[in-house]
């Protein structure tokens, strides 16, 4: 019954596996399309404005071109630019740091007058905006550069782009990548050192518009009027159209944009005030990464298996508690990245794979449970008891004996001078049970680790097999790692025992094992009564494997293989034959081998020239043979000794 459980849960484990790395595969697609990509931004937008940081207070003020100024100016739009640098000079007046106008001058005025005014007055601690634009045609691209007038940029101005950069859905989030961005430039001519962003990077927003100050045109000309004494002081100015108080999506704006907080604000930012928010990003480093690919295919994935992990057992009612309290951790740590990291990794994706792989499996789940109670139901309700019937209905494998023929390859571990060893601790059967289990512990792992399955422990013996209850096409190359996984893990353990003997000044224990290990045809299934059974293999490749393993002192290895098993690994390991022997209970010769790890090719070959000689009787004790054999494979030295020992005696 425990095999069986093992086997559901084996089986249950593939099949998520499958269903998990199909639901990563297929959401990772869907997330590098570049709809999703607008999905994501939405999220974006929304955990954004969650918990942001609050406005710096050395932030930009704005000065609003707007309805107010029109009306106080009485002159339409664009205005004289002598009345520019009257602002200039306003603002320099009122201990302004940097000035920069959102305003395009690329083209002389109708007055020369005015250019001419507006030059003298510029210097090294205004920036004047300037424009890139990528035009694309059916016959080619065309890459524009717009500038303000040569004129205006002797005087030591300096220009910045103010192009920007739009999602898809038409919002601004990006920050725009231009090493002469308008809000890169004013923050160095204000003294400020900007962080220049990584490609991509998203602009963390303050607010609604009109979340920085911001005062009118026709104000800022005439501060000592309209204004506190200082609102301008040793501030960084930004000039820019600002027609309406608020435009609406629906009503557009001339130079607005649509932002992370039009989600819930409905309203548009202008220009000016998008510069002051990329400005206060990139001098306080504000700004949030976004990842590349992989690292949203490797959360995807890490939802995937923890959708996997939460489901392994089984489905019910609390599956949906543990997707609950998923989806929050996924949200929760994408927005502790971003406000703690500045790192934007969407949830999205990860919760969509995790909801896939969760829902998924209890779907499966759902059916199979449906489908295994209809047929135990059918097959049993008019002749057993109900409370059977669904004992029966959870775990079908309980209704019959019975095995499978398999081929197998089977191990055998002993420990060698077991009677002594209890014998000496015949008063200690605590710390001999202790000692047992220090051993046959990482015997075990040694065997679980390379997807082996415990068939049983006899005493100090431990038998195991591969290729059951699940496939295992290297079946052999397993057992055999495994064998050499035994004698590592043996080696660690008497260097303990040694350490601790000395330490206790006691004589020091060393544990010697033997391993025999077969590979053949068995049969595998539920061995036992009706009332009691096991999942276990039997057959001759079993009886072998034992036999293997007690003959293993004889020839002074740890290890001896079968022939089946020798073939299938020698395409992995150096294995060398030994002898061809009778056990006990067969009447057919076996050749036995064991490894030569290390081994030359010409050793090997010198090796097979001296069994041939041996099965042939023409080698003797004396045979210098013997010494050359043991300095080429140090190894098989204790086999050679033996060997000329049995030839002597």
């Amino acid at each position: 019954m425990k095999a069986s459980r093992q086997l559901r849960l084996s089986s249950r484990r593939a099949k998520l596996a499958v269903l998990a790395a199909l639901v990563a595969t297929l959401v990772s697609l869907v997330s590098l399309t570049g709809s999703w990509s607008l999905v994501d931004l939405r999220a974006y937008d929304y955990l954004s404005i969650l918990g942001r940081p609050p406005l710096p207070e050395d932030g930009p003020v704005i000065v609003a071109i707007d309805e107010p100024s029109m009306a106080e100016i009485g002159s339409q739009w664009p205005w004289p630019r002598a009345l520019h640098a009257r602002l200039i000079q306003a603002l320099r007046a009122a201990g302004a740091r940097a000035i920069a106008l959102d305003v395009i001058f690329a083209e002389p005025a109708a007055a020369p007058e005015n250019d001419q005014a507006l030059a003298e007055v510029l210097g090294p601690d205004v920036v004047l905006a300037g424009d890139e634009t990528l035009i694309r045609t059916p016959q080619a691209e065309q890459f524009v550069r717009t500038e303000p007038l040569p004129a205006f940029l002797e005087r030591g101005a300096k220009v910045g782009i103010a192009s920007v950069d739009l999602s898809g859905d038409g919002t601004l989030r990006q920050i725009p990548s231009y090493p002469d961005g308008l809000a890169v430039t004013l923050a160095t001519v204000a003294g400020a050192e900007p962080h220049y962003p990584p490609r991509r990077a998203l602009m963390q927003t303050f607010g609604p518009a009109r979340t920085y100050p911001t005062v009118s045109y026709y104000q800022a000309l005439d501060p000592e009027s309209f204004l506190p004494e200082e609102t301008f002081r040793d501030r960084v100015v930004i000039v820019g159209l600002s027609l309406q108080n608020a435009p609406t999506i629906s009503g557009g704006g001339i130079d607005a944009f649509a932002t992370s907080d039009t989600v819930f604000s409905r309203g548009l930012v202008a220009g000016a005030e998008i510069h002051a928010t990329i400005y206060d990003n990139l001098v306080h480093r504000l700004f949030v990464k976004r990842t590349g690919a992989a690292v949203a295919i490797a959360a995807i994935v890490l939802a995937s298996l923890a959708a996997a992990l939460a489901v392994l057992g089984s489905t019910s009612w609390k599956t949906l508690g543990y997707g609950a309290l998923a989806l929050i951790l996924i949200f929760l740590a994408s927005y502790g990245l971003m406000r703690l990291g500045h790192v934007f990794v969407s949830p999205l994706a990860p919760a969509l794979a995790f909801l896939g792989v969760a829902v998924g499996q209890a779907g499966l789940d759902y059916a199979e449970e449906r489908r295994r109670r209809r047929a135990i139901t059918r097959a049993f309700s008019q002749y057993l008891s109900p409370a059977l019937v669904e004992r029966l209905a959870r775990d079908p494998s309980q209704l019959k004996l019975g095995g499978e023929r398999r081929t197998l390859t089977v191990l055998f571990c002993d420990v060698r001078g077991f009677t002594t060893i209890s014998e000496d601790m015949k008063d200690d059967p605590e710390g001999l049970t202790t000692l047992i289990n220090r051993l046959l512990t990482p015997l075990s792992e040694a065997v679980l680790n390379r997807r082996g399955t415990i068939d049983k422990y006899i005493g100090d013996c431990l038998m195991a097999f591969w290729n059951a209850p699940l496939d295992d096409p290297d079946h052999a190359v397993h057992a055999v790692q495994a064998a050499r996984d035994m004698l590592t893990a043996l080696g660690d353990l008497n260097a303990e025992l040694q350490a601790e003997a000395k330490a206790a000044g006691r004589p020091p224990k060393a544990l010697r094992i033997g391993i025999g290990i077969n590979t053949g045809e068995c049969v595998v299934g539920n061995m036992g009564s009706a009332r009691r059974f096991d999942y276990s293999a039997l057959g001759d490749a079993v009886n072998l494997a034992s036999r293997l393993e007690g003959a293993s002192k004889d020839y002074g290895v740890p290890l001896l293989l079968g022939e089946r098993t020798a073939t299938l690994a020698a395409r992995k390991f150096a294995v060398a034959e030994l002898d061809r022997i009778t056990v006990k209970g067969r009447s057919a010769v076996s050749p036995v081998f064991t490894l030569a790890d290390g081994a030359s090719e010409p050793a090997l070959e010198r090796h097979r020239a001296y069994l041939a000689r041996k099965y042939s009787g023409e080698i003797a004790a004396d045979d210098g043979l013997f010494d050359e054999l043991k300095a080429a494979l140090p190894p098989l030295a204790r086999y050679y000794e033996r060997e000329r020992e049995r030839l002597s005696g």
